[in-house]
């Protein structure tokens, strides 16, 4: 990869859509214009999204710029965490991907390169709300 080429990815989770800018710089993550830290609420999302680049070993490599907007901090979480993980995976793509420590093979064992599928459940009709039937009386 040149030294000063972009990669683009984007990552999505339950309502949430997370469009990443990596760069390489010195470890900076930016979220709509804000640091990470100061964008999300807890330090556990904060660790959550940071998870593909400890796995590598490259947590002061890359600056990263992340737009996101949908869901909540969770589902926003998950979804920068899917667009990093691609991220990286591009990255090392024209590295030798037959050997153990591959990105792309060290992310995918971990659940990292995965869409987590679940959605919530749509409400239907007589319900309070997807599965919640009303209260039963007998008399």
């Amino acid at each position: 990869m040149a030294k000063n080429t972009e990669i683009h990815a984007t990552g999505r989770r339950k309502r949430s859509v997370a469009q990443v800018t990596m760069v390489p710089g010195k470890g900076n993550i930016t979220v709509n214009g804000k640091d990470v830290n100061e964008y999300m609420p807890f330090a556990t999302l904060v660790m959550d999204l940071k998870q593909p680049l400890v796995l590598t070993n490259n947590e002061k490599t890359f600056d990263i710029n992340v737009k996101v907007n949908g869901g909540g901090f969770s589902g926003q979480a998950g979804a920068i965490r899917l667009a990093i993980a691609k991220c990286l995976a591009i990255y090392d793509a024209e590295a030798d991907q037959t050997r153990d420590d591959a990105y792309h093979k060290v992310l995918k064992v971990n659940g990292f390169l995965t869409r987590d599928p679940r959605v919530k459940e749509r409400k239907k009709y007589g319900l309070k709300k997807a599965r919640r039937a009303p209260q039963f009386s007998k008399r």
